[in-house]
């Protein structure tokens, strides 16, 4: 143990004097001032430097602007590919990886090296890369950069290590997987195509083997010329020219025909031995019009030929449809026999991919899945069934089904709320779906050692609220809810559409969820609050609305003082609030000019109503139009169920609400909340403020905020392009006018609302854009008789105090540095049959500062940040003991106080980009990481910290991406995450008996090493395209190993698998030698047979 004087004693010798002291920036910890202590603390810190790393841990949602798709069938692993160069591979439920390319380039194409391990990525910026599948974070292991050439296609064949990749000059090269380095072998595109043809055939579009004989590789080039080259003659077997452009290829597994999609609408379907012309051309959704022509018809992207052992073949393509209706959704189309459907979906086809039981193109396909990919979704369609349900997707896939306006993040939940939600919101899932197995489940994944109840709660534009079961680095959706039912829907050209054209008059700006009185609080874009109980029964409700006039005079100024962090304090007087009362106002009166007065946004449903399980609303509260203008955003919200109370802010002024007794018991000014203890000279008020002092409220100016205000509350002030929320005011002028003071922060709690108290009472601290931190003490009947009929009262302010820029977050520790939680009431359901013996009270658990120590009197201390600046206080002694200069020369976004490693500590992220986090209490520098630059605000608006160092921020409009700042955790990472490749025996290429072996060609002789090998081919030309060696070669996988185990794990699945091998070849030499007995015995015996007939008897 070390003494808290000591510490302060060692720390600095030059530390400022005087409790307001500005110290210099950058010390290596937070500068202690000289402020006296009533007596010794005793505060062990325990967390050091070494407790902190930060790094990513999974990705949840949908890709975020896919281009491409790739499947293993023997692995049943997916591949995603977006155009930020993001890959994102999924398996069997917790088998979720996403990986992303250094140059940001979009994925053109992905290919699998099936049952390798491994993937090929095709880049928009003609770069090829080799990813490493077999390592829990896959790395790349070799890049090939093309030069002169752009990457249009590329195809490679099963249990092949040559890769043939097209381009747009319409040249073929072909790549060795293994080294990364180009053959010397290219068909060029003036010897694919006649001499005699004058035009360049176009882009390769498509490239594939025959599956008769691998040594033919078929080549589409987007102009309509389709080519099948010899490889081993290096000349065309046959050239097609058709007049219509091709879009895509597909082979019958026979390889006597296959099928080509085209720009007009049609497919046509080929036979190799007769290429003058198809002997099939289809117009699938074309219908013949009056006069006798074909109706024009979209193009058909994308088609895929499978054939079926016991039934029709499958022909299944995207596009096609007829121009001839508007506004037609975007179709898959399944053709099975004379059967056709189309599947119209909710956004357009970016690719899909059918899903067949072999990865041998000769054989039978067995289609049993078709993935489909869309713009905005992932779908995946059971084949087996006539009627072709969906599966249900396992993976959260849905997260942007409505934008998200804001996130909170919950770790180390009470483990009975998660069954609960997970129950209640199970009875409202969807039907319908297909009853077999989601087919894509690859890869391995268990539940690890490290895992704890955690629950991420998202807000949206269209008023729902979503609760996810985050634990474990999964997602499952538990419960959603939905704010727009408590309101009437409003009529068209009337409310908040007609007055500031806002869209999305219900978007979620803010909540606020207290696990363990499952209390849950909504604060909404057209200044309106929701509270909602928690009920496992469904009731007869009619909620509560309350009308809230927190309006200012356009006449009030504040002017800043000059020196703000030095003002002059006094100790509080009679100008202190007073409780104020909501007085009755008329509904939809207006001023004499025709305005707006003393109407809400939105109207609630009056009437009582039946609601299901679940959040039920208790308590509505929505500001008021006052003087024809609109009430301002909701900028801060705290609840507290032990106090029954709920508070409130914007840059009007505070209100404090009863949620029990459904009251106003407090509504104020920022500028009365001072009192005598104002630090900012401001100009004298306005007559005009005495014409409106019915209203319960004193009048501040309506000037918009300063640069500071804009910036600290950015998150809620930006276009609605990035976050769902604008400025309420009809008057909005220029930055450079002087400011009007918000309330940023709020926080109930057990203090001391003066010097001289002996007892922590309830207290409400409440920050300000201007960085000051004001206390208001609170009196509350205890008892629980008293407290549903008694007033709660409020004390006139108490301590005042400043910090630099907008206070961002308070918290509480004991004298022993621990940190002290709100006091709260256990969940009750109101609802639940009444027991006469055992009627419901309220039960309340405190956590009072001195409840943890010896002696009564003790106090606590108070952890209050800035966006730029920290300090601990000692209360009731509101002395300051350490302050902290963040940042000069950023801003601090999101901080909060957290719970790690049995310790607490100050986390806070920067608009630089920069994650931080500080001891605590004496605010040392713990970890500084220049993390993510603040490119969109919808990271502003989104990140969140919570407790066990994790965060949280959406990455994408589609994706949450959560962190981690624990060194324990990313030490646990490899256990935690899923395994994308498991060992699996490749499948036996089915008996294609003697004769039709004998007869079929030498498919299976076809040595490409022979051909491509530099021996044979030489060296391709050094200027055409740069190898580049990956982080992930042998070097890369062994920095990434997590230690010995890790490596002795890779050598046991190598050494199995080469066992596996082993084992195979000589099964297979048994099966050989066996056969060939079975056939000398078989000749021997015919020889036999034979031996004495003459010619003329056979």
């Amino acid at each position: 143990m070390k003494k808290f004087r000591k510490v302060l004693d060692g720390l600095t010798t030059s530390s400022p004097g005087g409790t307001m002291g500005s110290p210099s920036c950058g010390s290596a910890a937070g500068t202690p001032t000289a402020a006296p202590t009533p007596k010794d603390i005793d505060v062990q810190e325990t967390l050091v430097s070494e407790n902190f790393q930060l790094c990513k841990t999974v990705r949840h949602g949908f890709t975020y602007q896919p281009t491409a798709l790739a499947f293993d069938p023997v692995q049943k692993i997916l591949a995603i590919g977006s155009r930020s160069g993001g890959v994102r591979i999924l398996g069997r439920p917790g088998v979720d990886c996403y990986c992303q390319h250094e140059s940001g380039a979009a994925v053109l194409q992905l290919q699998f090296l099936i049952n390798e391990g491994a993937l090929v990525t095709a880049c928009a910026d003609d770069t090829l890369h080799l990813w490493n599948l077999r390592q829990r974070r896959p790395a790349v292991l070799h890049s090939l950069k093309f030069n002169r050439e752009r990457i249009t296609f590329c195809h490679l064949p099963f249990q092949s290590k040559w890769l043939y990749v097209g381009t747009e000059r319409g040249n073929t090269h072909i790549v060795n997987i293994e080294s990364f380095i180009l053959s010397g072998y290219v068909i060029m595109w003036n010897k694919a195509i006649e001499l005699s043809t004058k035009t360049h055939p176009g882009p390769v579009v498509h490239l594939s083997d025959s599956p008769k004989d691998e040594g033919k590789l078929l080549i589409g080039f987007e102009g309509g010329t389709i080519v099948q080259w010899d490889l081993r003659a290096k000349k065309a077997d046959f050239r097609i020219y058709y007049d219509e452009a091709i879009h895509s290829v597909s082979w019958h597994h026979e390889g006597k025909q296959f099928m080509c999609s085209h720009s007009d609408g049609s497919l046509t379907l080929w036979n190799p031995r007769n290429t003058t012309k198809p002997f099939q051309v289809t117009f699938p959704h074309g219908k013949i019009q009056k006069d006798g022509r074909k109706e024009s018809c979209k193009p058909i992207l994308k088609v895929e030929y499978k054939t079926s052992r016991n039934s029709e073949p499958f022909v299944i393509f995207s596009g096609g449809l007829s121009y001839d209706k508007a506004g037609r959704r975007p179709a898959l189309t399944i053709m099975h026999g004379k059967a056709i459907t189309v599947l119209e979906m909710d956004y357009p086809i970016v690719e899909f991919m059918v899903l067949c039981d072999t990865p041998y193109i000769n054989e039978i396909q067995e289609p049993y899945a078709v993935v489909v990919l869309l713009e905005k979704d992932l779908i995946v369609v059971d084949l087996t069934q006539s009627n072709f349900p969906v599966f249900e997707n396992p993976y959260p896939m849905d997260i942007h089904e409505s934008p998200v306006t804001c996130t909170a993040y919950f770790a180390d939940c009470p483990p009975d709320i998660i069954p609960i939600l997970y129950s209640i919101g199970a009875k409202h899932k969807k039907t319908g779906y297909s009853q077999k197995e989601w087919p894509i489940a690859g890869g391995t994944w268990t539940l690890g050692s490290h895992t704890y109840p955690e629950i991420i709660i998202t807000g949206h534009a269209d008023g729902s609220i979503k609760f996810w079961d985050a634990s474990a680095f999964t997602l499952q959706m538990l419960y959603k809810l939905k704010t727009s039912k408590v309101f009437e829907k409003p009529k068209l050209g009337e409310g908040r559409g007609a007055d500031l054209g806002e869209e999305d008059p219900f978007a979620v700006q803010m909540v606020s969820w207290c696990p363990h009185s499952r209390i849950f609080c909504v604060v909404g874009i057209s200044a309106h609050i929701i509270l909602y109980r928690f009920s496992k029964y469904d009731a007869n409700t009619q909620t509560v609305s309350l009308e809230v006039r927190l309006q200012c005079e356009p006449e009030d100024i504040i002017t800043p003082s000059e020196n703000e962090n030095n003002p002059c304090f006094s100790e509080p007087g009679s100008h202190s609030p007073q409780p104020h009362h909501q007085n009755p106002v008329s509904p939809g009166s207006r001023t004499p000019d025709g305005a707006k007065d003393s109407t809400p946004f939105l109207k609630v449903k009056d009437k009582m109503v039946r609601v299901p399980p679940g959040y039920q609303s208790d308590l509505v509260i929505q500001l008021l139009w006052v003087d024809g203008e609109p009430p301002q955003q909701i900028t801060s919200l705290d609840i507290n169920s032990a106090y029954g109370l709920l508070a409130f802010g914007n840059c009007n002024g505070l209100a404090v609400v009863d949620y029990i007794q459904k009251t106003v018991i407090l509504c104020i000014s920022t500028v009365d909340l001072y009192g005598a203890t104002d630090p900012y000279q401001r100009l004298t008020r306005s007559p005009r403020r005495n014409r409106q002092s019915t209203s319960g409220l004193t009048e501040l100016t309506d000037n918009q905020q300063s640069i500071d205000m804009e910036r600290s509350k950015s998150p809620t002030s930006e276009s609605r392009e990035n976050s769902f929320s604008r400025s309420r005011s009809s008057s909005v002028s220029s930055i450079d006018r002087d400011t009007k003071e918000a309330i940023t922060t709020l926080q109930f709690g057990e203090s001391y609302g003066r010097k001289s108290d002996a007892l922590p009472t309830p207290c409400l601290w409440v920050g300000t854009s201007l960085g000051v931190v004001i206390l208001i003490p609170l009196s509350i009947p205890m008892d629980h008789e008293e407290r549903l009929e008694d007033p709660v009262t409020v004390g006139p302010s108490g301590a005042v105090q400043m910090l630099k820029g907008s206070v961002l977050r308070f918290a509480f520790l004991d004298c022993n540095g621990a940190l002290i939680q709100s006091p709260y009431e256990i969940w009750r359901d109101q609802n639940a049959p009444e027991d006469p013996d055992r009627p419901r009270r309220r039960k309340l658990v405190h956590f009072s500062p001195s409840s943890s120590q010896d002696a009564f009197g003790e106090g606590h201390l108070t952890v209050v940040c800035s966006e730029r600046q920290a300090k601990v206080f000692l209360m009731p002694s509101q002395s300051c003991l350490f302050v902290h200069n963040i940042t000069e020369s950023s801003f601090v976004l999101r901080a909060d106080v957290v719970s790690l490693c049995n310790s607490v500590c100050l986390a806070c992220f920067c608009a630089n980009g920069h994650v931080m986090t500080l001891s605590l209490p004496s605010l040392r520098p713990l970890m500084d990481v220049n993390y993510l630059p603040l490119t969109d605000m919808r990271i502003a608006r989104t990140f969140c910290f919570t407790n066990e160092g994790q965060a949280l921020y959406l990455s994408s409009p589609t994706e949450i991406q959560r962190i981690t700042y624990s060194q324990e955790m990313c030490d646990n990472l490899q256990e935690m995450l899923g395994e994308l490749f498991t060992p699996i025996e490749t499948p036996e290429a089915q008996n294609r008996g003697f004769l039709k072996g004998f007869f079929g060609g030498n498919a299976h002789t076809f040595d490409r090493e022979e051909l491509f090998g530099e021996a044979a081919a030489g060296k391709a030309s050094r200027s055409l395209a740069q190898h580049i060696p990956g982080q992930g070669g042998v070097e890369g996988m062994k920095v990434a190993a997590s230690g010995v185990v890790g490596d002795l794990a890779r050598a046991r699945v190598a050494l199995d698998e080469r066992g596996q091998r082993l084992g195979e070849l000589e099964e297979r030499t048994t099966l050989m030698m066996t056969s060939a007995e079975t056939f000398s015995k078989h000749a021997h015996e015919l020889m036999l047979k034979c031996k004495d007939k003459k010619w003329y008897q056979f």
